[in-house]
């Protein structure tokens, strides 16, 4: 809006020079392209973003198995720091030795995190496993995906209107510096006749 006034005011104004009129139009300028290029480019970051997601949700929906693993017995050292995908910030996880069925229909055996309290020998937990029974984790669910596509989009409106913006006050500040140093030389053309007697003053 202060832009359209900008111009408004500068359209018939006898103090106009041309730099007043020019930062007018690259403010309007600027404001068009923060309303409608922004929201456009974030619109298809954010799609492009929520198709490569959907897709990645699915293969790992895919891939990812939920099997049933068997406490073997309990490992030492500490718990481990909470999964941040896990249902709970407050899951403490603890090493433990299990053994599993691979989809394959393969045994597996291997050290595992669980989120027992107290895991004893022979306790069940599920862990998440690729086809050949590695363990992995749990696969991406599509609406943590599609928040994540929509914060990408948000993200990218957010970074073309920030670039817009500091291309508009990089193109305000040459031309303010420009008129600066036009000024510096108009006085200084004027300088040397201050406050001399018989030169008009």
């Amino acid at each position: 809006m202060r832009a359209i006034r900008g111009l408004w005011r500068w359209r018939r104004n006898p103090l106009r020079r041309a730099t007043d009129l020019a930062e007018a139009w690259v403010a309007l300028a600027a404001l068009v392209l923060i309303v409608v290029a922004a929201p456009l480019i974030g619109s298809l970051v954010g799609a492009a973003a929520q198709d490569s997601l959907q897709r990645s949700v699915r293969q790992q929906q895919h891939d990812r198995h939920l099997v049933l693993a068997t406490v073997v017995r309990r490992l030492g050292g500490a718990p481990v720091e909470p999964d941040p995908d896990a249902t709970s910030v407050h899951d403490t996880r603890s090493r433990v030795l299990a053994d599993w069925t691979a989809p394959d229909g393969t045994r597996q055996e291997g050290p595992v995190l669980t989120t027992l309290k107290s895991p004893h020998k022979g306790d069940h937990f599920d862990v998440w496993t690729d086809r050949q029974g590695v363990v992995t984790a749990r696969p991406l669910d599509a609406a943590t995906a599609t928040t994540h596509a929509v914060l990408a989009g948000f993200g990218a409106a957010l970074l073309a209107a920030g670039v817009v913006e500091s291309g508009r006050r990089t193109i305000v500040w040459r031309m303010v510096r420009r008129r600066y140093a036009r000024w510096d030389q108009a006085w200084d053309r004027a300088g040397p006749d201050w406050g001399k007697a018989g030169t008009g003053s």
